[in-house]
C-alpha cells in the first residue's frame, strides 16, 4: 500500500486543473473548459501512472511477487511506461509484438531493459496477447493484460476519480475522457457514480473508428484512442454519452489551446477538448471537465 500511497501524492501534486480560458474566448463558448492534466511523467501521459499503479496494486494485493518477471502485449506508450516502472521496481519485462513493430521501438525498449519476443503480424493483437499469456504461464511471470485487467479501472477509481474531485471541489457538471484501454473512462465513471452522480460521463472515440457507437471501424490517426474493439475494462453502465472526433479535430483543438492556454495536448486531449466543446455548443453542458492524458512535443 505504501508505494500506491506515494502515487497517490505525486498525482495531486503533479496533476493540476486548469481552466481553458484562452481556448473558450477564442472560440466565444456559453461556458467554461477545465482540464486534468495527466502528463507529468516520463513518457508525458497517463500511462506512467497507469503502469506505476498496476504494479503497486497487484503487489498490494498479492499477484505479483518481488522479482517476478512482468509479461505484457504492448508495444505503444503503455510499453514504455512499463518497461521503466517495473525494471525500477526490480521486475524483469517481456514483451511480446508484431515482427512488423518498428526497429526504433524495439531498440528504445531493449534500451530500457525489456526483452522483446515478436509473432507474425497475420495474428494480430490476439496473437499478441496469447503469446504474453503463454510466457507467463512458462516462466512464472505475471500477465499485466491491461486491456482486461480490472487493476486498470481501479487504479483510476482509486487515484484519478478522487483527484479531480480534490482539487475541484466537484465544480463541474460532465467530465469528458477519452476510450483506449477503456481503464479511465470505467474507473472514474464508477467513482462519480458513487460519489457525484449528477455529472455526466462522456466517452471520446475517433469518428474513423467507432467501436462503441456503433459506426465506421476504420484507420484513424488519434494516437492512445480508438483500439477498434471495445476492451473487457469498458462498463457501458458508467457513460451517459459517447462522441466521435475526428482526426483532423483532435489535431485543431490540440494546436488551438497550445496557442490559446500554452498546454502542449497531445492529440487525444485534444479529441477531448473538441467534444468538450461541442457539449458547450449544444447546451448539454456548462462547464465540462476534460482528461488531458498525454503533452505532444513542442521543438
Amino acid at each position: 500500500m505504501a508505494l500506491l500511497g506515494n502515487y497517490y501524492a505525486h498525482l495531486y501534486n503533479n496533476c493540476p486543473v486548469v481552466e481553458l480560458r484562452g481556448y473558450c474566448a477564442r472560440h466565444k463558448l456559453p461556458g467554461s473548459i477545465l482540464a486534468y492534466l495527466d502528463f507529468g511523467g516520463a513518457t508525458g501521459s497517463a500511462k506512467d501512472g497507469l503502469a506505476e499503479g498496476m504494479l503497486a496494486l497487484a503487489a498490494e494485493s498479492g499477484l505479483l511477487k518481488k522479482g517476478q518477471p512482468v509479461v505484457e502485449a504492448s508495444s505503444g506508450t503503455f510499453a514504455v511506461a512499463l518497461t521503466i516502472a517495473a525494471r525500477h521496481s526490480g521486475h524483469p519485462v517481456t514483451l511480446t509484438m508484431p515482427e512488423s513493430t518498428p526497429d526504433e521501438r524495439r531498440q528504445l525498449l531493449r534500451g530500457l531493459g525489456a526483452r522483446i519476443v515478436t509473432c507474425s503480424p497475420l495474428e494480430g493483437r490476439r496473437g499478441c496477447e496469447r503469446l504474453a499469456a503463454e510466457i507467463a504461464a512458462e516462466e512464472g511471470g505475471w500477465y499485466v493484460n491491461y486491456f482486461a485487467n480490472d487493476l486498470n479501472p481501479e487504479y483510476h477509481r482509486r487515484v484519478t476519480g478522487p483527484a479531480i474531485l480534490r482539487q475541484t471541489g466537484s465544480d463541474f457538471d460532465a467530465v469528458v475522457i477519452g476510450v483506449g484501454s477503456a481503464g479511465t473512462v470505467t474507473g472514474v465513471g464508477e467513482y462519480l457514480r458513487a460519489w457525484e452522480p449528477q455529472i455526466t460521463v462522456v466517452a471520446v472515440e475517433p469518428y474513423e473508428c467507432q467501436a462503441f457507437g456503433g459506426g465506421f471501424h476504420g484507420q484513424h490517426g488519434i494516437g492512445g484512442l480508438g483500439a477498434g474493439f471495445v476492451p473487457e475494462n469498458y462498463n457501458p453502465y458508467v457513460v451517459d454519452r459517447v462522441v466521435a472526433v475526428n482526426t483532423g479535430e483532435a489535431r485543431r483543438a490540440a494546436a488551438e489551446v497550445l496557442r490559446a492556454d500554452a498546454i502542449p495536448a497531445c492529440d487525444s486531449a485534444g479529441a477531448t477538448l473538441a467534444a468538450a466543446r461541442l457539449l458547450l455548443e449544444k447546451g448539454q453542458a456548462k462547464r465540462p471537465l476534460c482528461i488531458f492524458a498525454g503533452r505532444q512535443t513542442v521543438e
